[in-house]
C-alpha cells in the first residue's frame, strides 16, 4: 500500500498548494471545488495503480473533460495531411500540368 500512502500525501500537498495560493474563489473555480478536483485525479491515478478509490470525489469541472489528452492523436502516430497543398500529389502523378512552368525539382544544382 505505498502507493495508496504516496498518493495521499500528494493530495494533501495540493490541497495546502491550493489554500494558499488559491485563497479567493475564481468564478468556477475556489479553493472548495480544486480540492474535489484533486481528490477525483488521485482516485483515477489509484484505480490505474491497481487500488480502490479511496476519496469516491466526483468531477467538479466538466470543462476538464473536454480538455483531456485522452481524445488527442499524437502527432508522431498519425498521418497529418492539413500540410498538404490541395493538388500537389495529383500533378506529380500525373506527370505536371500547364500551371508549373516546366519546374523540376532537382539536387543536382550548384550554389
Amino acid at each position: 500500500m505505498d502507493a495508496l500512502l504516496v498518493v495521499q500525501s500528494a493530495v494533501n500537498v495540493e490541497r495546502e498548494f491550493i489554500t494558499d495560493f488559491l485563497p479567493v474563489g475564481l468564478i468556477g473555480m475556489n479553493s472548495e471545488l480544486m480540492g474535489r478536483y484533486i481528490e477525483f485525479v488521485a482516485d483515477r491515478l489509484l484505480v490505474a495503480l491497481g487500488c480502490s478509490k479511496t476519496y469516491h470525489s466526483t468531477n467538479p469541472f466538466d470543462w476538464m473533460t473536454m480538455i483531456s489528452l485522452q481524445g488527442k492523436t499524437n502527432f508522431f502516430e498519425k498521418r497529418v495531411g492539413e500540410y498538404q497543398k490541395h493538388g500537389v500529389m495529383a500533378s506529380a502523378a500525373s506527370g505536371g500540368d500547364s500551371s508549373d512552368h516546366g519546374a523540376e525539382f532537382s539536387l543536382d544544382e550548384d550554389f
